[in-house]
């Protein structure tokens, strides 16, 4: 588990928004990025962090 400490000075290195725990994942709260956490460890380097889905289009 992550010290809230931490997490209270953590920020996205891409464009530096807030952050949240979700799902095992550390989440922009502007970009929706999302970076691992492993061993405890938040990975928050951008070339590992995962693109936000896009949003599915209902057709009708």
């Amino acid at each position: 588990m992550i010290a809230r400490e931490l997490l209270d000075v953590l920020a996205c290195p891409l464009c530096k928004a807030d952050i949240r725990i979700e799902c095992e994942r550390i989440v922009c709260t502007k970009c929706g990025r999302r970076y691992p956490i492993r061993d405890d460890i938040p990975i928050m380097i951008i070339d590992e962090a995962e693109l936000p889905e896009e949003p599915k289009k209902i057709h009708g």
